[in-house]
Parts: structure tokens; sequence; C-alpha cells
């Protein structure tokens, strides 16, 4: 992806959902308190770095995370289903435990074999990969050179490998970060804001 300088990834507020230990997936759930504030903090540290475009996940949480970042930044809100969550199909809504109870040793078997693992009825990383690749090709398209997306963790994940980030399946992007990746000649450099 050439076509950037520089891209901020920013994941959504903490959920209730989260604090629940839900799956999301393409479900979703409100920002808590802390969730707001976690996006008022991001959003004002966003706010000093020169982003020339904003995308967003179409999901309430990420839409309402990248409305405070377009207010703060004064640039309109551009919407990409592909910045969407991986959908979780059948596990959507449940916790680690309600899904070993349905799906006895699935858990152990998704995590030996995590970017092709397709959830039940859902995604895999494999398909956010190519849904990711999309979207940064529309961005791209848009003439946006220092972009920032909103979007979720696992779909995050996937923006960063098609960036270029050999380890970026391992990554964990809380709600309280914004990734910059800066991407040079010869490198991608990773940093928190």
């Amino acid at each position: 992806m050439t076509a950037f300088e520089v891209v901020y990834l920013a994941r959504h507020g903490q959920t209730e959902w989260n604090v629940e230990g839900r799956k999301q997936g393409r479900l979703d759930s409100p920002l808590t308190p802390q969730g707001l504030a976690q996006v008022r903090r991001n959003a004002a540290l966003v706010s000093e770095e020169p982003v020339d475009g904003i995308f967003t996940s179409p999901l309430g949480r990420a839409h309402t995370t990248a409305e405070v970042f377009a207010t703060a930044l004064r640039l309109p809100l551009h919407v990409l289903d592909d910045l969407s969550e991986v959908d979780h199909g059948e596990w959507s809504g449940l916790t680690k435990a309600e899904v070993e109870a349905g799906w006895p040793g699935e858990l152990a078997v998704r995590k030996q074999g995590k970017y092709g693992y397709r959830f039940p009825g859902g995604e895999s990383y494999a398909d956010a990969d190519v849904r990711a690749g999309r979207a940064l090709a529309e961005v791209a398209q848009s003439g946006a050179r220092r972009p920032l997306l909103v979007s979720h963790e696992m779909i995050g994940r996937m923006l960063l490998k098609q960036l270029g980030v050999e380890d970026a399946l391992s990554l964990d992007q809380p709600s309280e970060v914004v990734y910059r990746v800066t991407i040079g000649d010869q490198s991608i450099v990773v940093g928190r804001i």
C-alpha cells in the first residue's frame, strides 16, 4: 500500500459486551462510560496528527467512535462495509463458556489454526484479510494519504497484515490505543499514539 504515508488504526471504545466477555462480531453493544472516555482521549491525541480522511465500519460501536474523531478533526466520515468486524456466526453474543458448552473443544481447534478457522456460520481471519485488502484499496482510491480507520480488533489485525506487519495476528489493540503505522521505502513502523 505505497499510496499511504501513514495509516492510523483506532478500535471502537469499550462496550458493555467487552466487559461481559461476549463475542460481538457483527452484533452490537453500546459503549460504556469508560469506552466514551477512551474515545474522547484518543480523539484529542489524534487531533494533533495530520489525518486527511476518516473511514469507519458501519457497526454502531465503531460508527459512534468515529463520530467523535470526526468532530475533533473536523473531517467527514466515510463508511466502508469492509471494515466491519469478523462475523462470529453462531458464536455471536456468546461468552467463552457458552461457546465451549455448545461446541466442546472448538476453541482449542481454533487456537491451533486461527487464521483459517471459520466461525460456525461466520468468517475466518482469511476471509477478513480479503476484506481488509479491499478496504485499504478503497481508502487509497479516495486520495487519502494519512487516513484514520476506525474499526474493530480482529479486522484491525488484518489491516495491519495488509500493511505489511508480519506478526499482526498476534497483536492486541486495546480500545484505549490508536496505532500509527508509518510506511517508509523499506520498512513499516507500528507505534502507539
